[in-house]
Order: structure tokens, then C-alpha cells, then sequence
């Protein structure tokens, strides 16, 4: 597959993807209506060994009609034999927008999951150096992937680093993969400290400075601070509208009396910040 594909965007920008156990149905239930862009119903992680037929059953249940929210269910691991059946117990259903793949390692796993009946949009999570090494080539492998993002618990493991800033590397690496591929800028990974929101709202910033989009939360308490700080400021808006006003009407350059310098490229950033601030894609 070639990378030169439109992005795909549907509806309003998601800044907020909401995991919940899909062993309990209790709690998929309150995450529909906590306020997520999107809830991620886990069959994986979450869920234990003994669990995994009811919450894949409970799931198939619940995807028997749309949601009002978007709702993507994370499977069980590729290369073992719980994916299969996730997937033909899922697949078609009509509430479901999206499977998320986890540990993917290689764009065939992708091309796998893609070419099967009924494949929904699909999302990776790259865990692991293999699977960072390879985002390019993941990130393109079928125009069924919507998305690429990290799993930044497995990914430190399995770097064995202890340092937050030692991933950073493979963040702009992930980043980087989902321009070129022309995918939508890949959201954060969780932040497991639930308590400490000023952390998080730190974690954000640092990630947005990154490149990246939203973030996963683990706790509906997580989504405002992730919200607000993806969201441009209000002089960050007011800066985008004052670049569009001044923009050169040909493909020139220009100073503004402030001395800011502006071209194309700063008037798409700032058509980027408008959008956003709207929720609409571009």
C-alpha cells in the first residue's frame, strides 16, 4: 500500500479515548456517558485469563447496536488464539468503529487482520522496539489502519529504561510514522497515576510538544485535564485568526507589525489551531 492516502477523520477531532475492563458491563456502561471522545473496551490487559470468554461475550452484546459514543475494543494479543475469536465474535457488529491491535511488530499482522470479512477501521499499538522500528512500515500497510499509537508500558519494559525521557526517541519516532503515512497525529499513552492530575497535566504539555494529539485515560477523572491541555489557548487562538487575517493572498511571506514571520507554513499551523479549536477536521 502506498502512504499517500487522505487521512481519514470522521465527525469532531477525538482528543480523549477512554479504556475500561470489558469484563465489566457495569462500567462500559457509566464510560459511554463519562464524556470520552471514544471508549476503548479491553479484552486484553484488563481482563483475566479466566474472564476472557465472558468479556468477549458482554462485548458482542453490547455492539448489537450503535453506541453514543464512538466505541473501539482492544483485542487479546496477534499471535496467540484469543484474537480470532475476538474478532469473529466483533467483526460487523454495528456498534463497533474500531479494533485496536496490540503488540503489533510487523505490517503483515495488519494486512492479516485487514483482509478478513467485515474487518472494522483498525488501530495499532506498537509495545515494543520491534514494533517501533517498524511504524513506517505499519503505519502504511492497508488503508483499513486508521491509526498508530504506543504502549509505553510494555515499550519500558521492554527498553529495560526507568527514565520517562528515554522514550522519547520512539514518541517522535511514532509521530513522525503517522505524518508521513498521513494518518492523524497518534494520542499519548496512558498516565497510571490517577490521583495526581497535575502530573498528567504535565505529562500532556510534554506530549504536546511532541506532536501528539489527546492522550487514553484509565479514569473519567483524567479526561478534563487531557481535554484542556489539547485544546489551543484562547491567545493561541487569537494568534491563529490574526495570521489567516494577515496572510498573504500569494505564496509570499510576510512580517506582522509584531514581528512575527509568516508564510504557508505558518498559516497551516494556524489553520490547524482554528480547527482544533472548533473539534472539526481539517
Amino acid at each position: 500500500m502506498t502512504a499517500n492516502r487522505p487521512a481519514h477523520s470522521t465527525g469532531k477531532i477525538p482528543l480523549t479515548w477512554l479504556y475500561v475492563p470489558g469484563d465489566r458491563p457495569e462500567r462500559v456502561a457509566k464510560a459511554l456517558y463519562a464524556g470520552a471522545d471514544v471508549v476503548i473496551v479491553d479484552l486484553e490487559d484488563a481482563v483475566a485469563p479466566d474472564r476472557k470468554a465472558y468479556a468477549r461475550a458482554a462485548t458482542a452484546e453490547l455492539l448489537t447496536e450503535r453506541q453514543p459514543v464512538p466505541v473501539h475494543v482492544r483485542i487479546n494479543a496477534l499471535n496467540g488464539p484469543l484474537s480470532a475469536l475476538d474478532i469473529e465474535a466483533l467483526a460487523g457488529r454495528p456498534g463497533l468503529s474500531g479494533l485496536r491491535l496490540p503488540k503489533v511488530t510487523s505490517p503483515a499482522q495488519i494486512t492479516e487482520v485487514a483482509e478478513r470479512a467485515d474487518a472494522p477501521p483498525l488501530f495499532a499499538l506498537l509495545e515494543s522496539a520491534a514494533g517501533v522500528e517498524q511504524a513506517y512500515a505499519i503505519a502504511t500497510a492497508h488503508a483499513c489502519l486508521r491509526g498508530i499509537s504506543l504502549g509505553e508500558a510494555d515499550l519500558r519494559a521492554d527498553l529495560g529504561v526507568t527514565l520517562d525521557s528515554a522514550l522519547d526517541w520512539s514518541r517522535s519516532r511514532i509521530v513522525c510514522a503517522a505524518r508521513a503515512a498521513r494518518l492523524p497525529a497518534p494520542p499519548q499513552s496512558v498516565h497510571p497515576d490517577i490521583h495526581d492530575l497535575d502530573a498528567l497535566a504535565a505529562s500532556c504539555a510534554h506530549g504536546r510538544s511532541l506532536g501528539f494529539l489527546g492522550r487514553a485515560a484509565i479514569h473519567p477523572r483524567q479526561l478534563p485535564v487531557i481535554e484542556a491541555a489539547y485544546l489551543p489557548t484562547p491567545a493561541e487562538v487569537t494568534a491563529a485568526r490574526e495570521i489567516i487575517a494577515a496572510a498573504p493572498t500569494d505564496t509570499g511571506a510576510l512580517a506582522l507589525p509584531d514581528g512575527r514571520f509568516v508564510d504557508a507554513a505558518v498559516v497551516s499551523a494556524a489553520e490547524r489551531t482554528l480547527a482544533l479549536s472548533r473539534r472539526t477536521p481539517t
